[in-house]
């Protein structure tokens, strides 16, 4: 009887015969999909675009775990394509990771390498403000550091702040897929988050966070900026403040993206009046898939 391709055969090794054949297309399938990206990379060249979108990666990461699953792990799946879309971006331009990950937060280090890749050059600091620097001099493309806290008594997220425009910002939350084996500290995995930095463009992908700075007067409390934000359907999904040089430095985090020329933020600042010092654009990220954000 002739052997048809639905037909599934009884013995294991005509099993192992059709799993070779699947994984020969499959190999097949990611040289053409290397050849396309080269195709890419060559059109940005001209046009001088970084090779690095991570709107774009999210929209594909959310697309792929929309499907039908079938046995397939969706853990797995996600980090299988995180390390292929980390290498898409290596192919077209060097691409290195610095990491801030203290003794008591190891797991940063773990989210920075599921994400970006385990042949990603990536490079261990001893300070926020040294990632920071690493990034801005362009000594490396992303920086990865931890999710702040609602009580940094010296946030880190205080030295993006920018009067020029030429700081790095927020680009990416990790875990993006289904949490790893990153070892933790014992926080509740909510907290064991991470942010990336650098000076990617930003994207709307459907859903998203947008993230400011406040520098206010000692006077304009943390109730009354909800309050205010809520009147403007704004809605803050996180919020931290820190002491300033003479006043509060707050960060906010709204939900949906926000571009800096909103006119919502602008009714924001005139409600706020002389109490509002400034209000300067942070970055933002593409929201992580649910079984992600803890």
């Amino acid at each position: 009887m002739t052997e048809t391709m639905s037909a599934i055969p009884s013995d294991l090794e005509g099993l192992r015969r059709r799993i070779d054949a699947i994984d020969d297309r499959l190999h097949d399938l990611l040289i053409e999909r290397a050849e396309i990206v080269a195709m890419v990379a060559a059109s940005k060249r001209d046009g001088k675009l970084s090779p690095y979108h991570p709107g774009r990666e999210a929209e594909i990461i959310r697309r792929l775990a929309a499907r039908r699953p079938g046995r397939f792990p969706l853990a797995t799946l996600v980090r299988m394509w995180r390390e292929m879309l980390a290498a898409t971006v290596r192919q077209q331009a060097p691409f290195a990771v610095a990491v801030f990950a203290p003794g008591d937060r190891p797991w940063v280090w773990d989210l920075a390498r599921d994400h970006y890749g385990s042949n990603t050059p990536m490079s261990l600091h001893d300070s926020a403000c040294r990632v920071i620097q690493a990034v801005g001099r362009g000594e490396v493309s992303v920086g990865v550091l931890p999710l702040p806290g609602p009580d940094d008594s010296d946030p880190w997220w205080r030295h993006l702040i920018s009067r020029n425009g030429e700081a790095p910002r927020i680009v990416a939350r990790l875990p993006f897929g289904p949490r790893g084996n990153a070892r933790g500290d014992g926080a509740p995995t909510s907290f064991q988050d991470a942010l990336a930095i650098g000076f990617a463009v930003p994207q709307e992908t459907g859903e998203d966070r947008t993230l400011f700075a406040a520098e206010t007067a000692p006077d304009l409390g943390r109730a009354r900026i909800l309050a205010l934000l809520a009147e403007l359907r704004l809605a803050c999904t996180r919020f931290a403040a820190c002491k300033g040089e003479d006043g509060v430095l707050a960060l906010i985090e709204i939900d949906g993206f926000v571009p800096a020329q909103d006119p919502r933020l602008g009714g924001f600042a005139v409600r706020c009046g002389p109490s509002l010092r400034r209000l300067s654009p942070l970055g933002g990220y593409a929201v992580p898939l649910p079984a992600a954000k803890g």
